[in-house]
């Protein structure tokens, strides 16, 4: 299951890490959020292994949503080594999120 993260938490654990890395930009009053929640954490428990995945919450969040550019959500933002690889917007199927991870390998 993907942890919901903090600022502080995303530069520790995104940013300044190594391997890759799974981000859902998302809002608790977003109804396509809420619909990618469940997909995500199927994705996440599934790759568990394969990469670090976490949820940031733009209202707790607002620096890091930011940083990023992250105007719509959910937005998925794939990392690798701290650097954005690959973005996605809008709600997706299980497929097209891991087809995007298989792809940083």
């Amino acid at each position: 299951m993907a942890k919901v993260i903090n600022g502080s938490e995303f530069v520790q654990n995104v940013k300044e890490a190594k391997g890759l890395a799974v981000v859902d930009f998302f809002a608790t009053w977003c109804g396509p959020c809420n619909m990618l929640g469940p997909v995500f954490a199927d994705v996440a428990e599934a790759n568990k292994d394969a990469a670090y995945f976490a949820k940031v919450d733009i209202d707790q969040a607002m620096e890091v949503a930011q940083e990023y550019g992250v105007n719509t959500v959910p937005t998925v933002i794939f990392f690798k080594d701290g650097v954005e690889v690959s973005r996605e917007i809008g709600f997706m199927p299980k497929e097209k999120i891991e087809a995007n991870l298989n792809a940083m390998k």
